[in-house]
């Protein structure tokens, strides 16, 4: 009798072990692809049982979450959300998140290992602190110039402090409210598929996802790798480059819009936009060092943060000397995104050193301590201080009486250049008007603003007047907000 209860005690515990070792497969072994499948709705019912933290704006939260007492408690409101949608993306129950929802998810869902109170808190009692905020560095009042300067016309604003890489407005437009995307149910995925549809695509961030031929306004790089490397050595002397100019190896000649071009000086051909005087130089510049100037401004950097993704902006890495010379006034393959090209006057306008944009300065609890701090950091360095100073008052002199007057402030120094690309089959598309500039106060030593602004829908008589006319008083708004602290 009793050899049948100890075999009947070893089969039960045979059982209790094999109970544990199934109990540990399932919450060790197994516990990451039981949490990652689809039907197992916990995750989901936890990430929204608490509300999400906030993103600031001017101290202020342009997000707020919404209790809907329902199993998927809190939605992300929006309390301005068509105004700041470039900036904070959309966090949805449905879609997922995108832009600073995404890039700080884990501080506004609450995971972050920073916001708990010991290390390994979160890992240990598997829970999660209330969401935390995230301070941003847009300036309130130049996100709503730029917004309202666009007035729902096709096109994006960037604006960056050049001498720090605050990243101070972001705008796209036509825009869109992200809270309609927020929830679960039909309206969402009407709202969803409404928004995707619509030919001005509302939800591309135009400011740092969508690149365009720069056109004129990347004749501030060409003309970097001119002084740099030596082509020109006097920026007010004649270069000699004829007009007509033959694009290299073909018949074809290269317009200009301006007169006077015929081998114009680099600071008139700056000035008045002759397209001839830049091709020629990028020429003789050459592939390799017009390369080495648009990298060192950013271009072909696949990995810029901010901390959300933005487009690589392109310059070809082989060309040859006829694409060059049409890559170097912005035409061909070169594209840019709208904060590149911001990127481009901040470094002018910073002496030659460009600093990291970002847009977030920093991260709190919810209770308001500092979690941590965005450090202000070195990006490149694309031209000495002396090119970058003779490219300043080149600058000027196109917002002076130039092709740039419309961006001109009283009482304060503005430089800038226009810009107007063209596009589509046989260039019949309405071109694209850019406007670059910086602004600096007359009494101060470091410039207060760098802007680019692009108007895709710009109607325009002659190349760099609808810049002149459509982006640049759009431009002359930010900084003049820029300038008001």
């Amino acid at each position: 009798m009793i050899r049948h209860v100890r075999r009947t005690a070893l089969f039960c515990l045979l059982l209790l072990v094999a109970l544990l070792l199934n109990a540990v497969r399932i919450q060790i072994i197994d516990a990451h692809s039981l949490d990652a499948n689809p039907a197992n709705r916990r995750n989901s019912v936890l990430r929204y049982a608490q509300p999400r933290g906030d993103i600031l704006v001017d101290g202020k939260a342009v997000t707020r979450s919404n209790d809907t007492r329902e199993l998927l408690r809190y939605e992300q409101g929006y309390t301005q959300g068509p105004l700041y949608a470039p900036v904070t993306g959309y966090a949805s129950q449905t879609y997922g998140t995108t832009l600073l929802e995404s890039a700080e998810d884990d501080v506004l869902s609450g995971t972050e290992p920073m916001l708990a109170p010991f290390p390994f808190w979160n890992d240990l009692t598997r829970s999660r602190q209330p969401g935390g905020s995230v301070v941003t560095t847009v300036k309130a009042s130049m996100q709503r110039a730029a917004y309202d300067g666009l007035a729902g016309r096709r096109g994006a604003v960037a604006a960056i402090e050049p001498t720090t890489g605050r990243i101070l407005a972001l705008v796209s437009s036509p825009s869109y409210d992200p809270g309609r995307l927020s929830g679960t149910g039909r309206s969402v995925t009407g709202a969803w598929t409404r928004l995707t549809r619509e030919d001005t695509q509302p939800m591309l961030n135009r400011a740092i996802r969508q690149t365009y031929p720069p056109g004129s306004a990347f004749k501030i790089v060409t003309a970097a790798a001119a002084l740099e490397s030596g082509t020109v050595e006097d920026a007010y002397a004649p270069t000699g480059i004829e007009e007509p100019f033959i694009l290299p190896g073909t018949r074809t000649r290269l317009p200009n819009e301006a007169v006077g071009c015929d081998r114009a000086s680099l600071a008139y051909a700056l000035r008045w936009s002759c397209n001839t005087v830049l091709a020629g130089l990028s020429v003789k510049v050459g592939p390799a060092r017009m390369l080495r100037t648009a990298e060192g401004f950013g271009f072909n950097d696949a990995g810029l943060g901010i901390p959300s993704r933005v487009a690589a902006s392109r310059f070809d890495t082989r060309m040859s000397d006829d694409e060059l010379a049409l890559s170097s006034i912005g035409q061909f393959d070169t594209r840019a995104t709208p904060l590149q090209m911001a990127m481009v006057a901040a470094a002018v306008a910073n002496g030659g050193d460009l600093r990291h944009p970002y847009l977030v300065d920093r991260i709190t609890t919810a209770d308001g301590d500092i979690v941590s701090r965005t450090g202000e950091r070195m990006y490149r360095r694309p031209m000495s201080p002396a090119t970058a100073q003779q490219l300043r008052q080149m600058m000027i002199d196109s917002v002076r009486d130039g092709t740039g007057t419309k961006a001109a402030i009283p009482g304060v120094t503005v430089g800038g250049k226009t810009g107007t690309a063209q596009h589509g089959v046989d260039n019949s598309g309405l071109p694209y008007a850019w406007f670059i500039a910086w602004a600096q106060a007359e009494d101060t030593v470091r410039p207060a603003v760098a802007v680019a602004v692009v108007v895709e829908d710009a109607a325009a008589g002659r190349a760099d007047i609808s810049g002149g006319g459509n982006a640049a008083p759009i431009a002359r708004a930010v900084m003049e907000e820029a300038l008001r602290d």
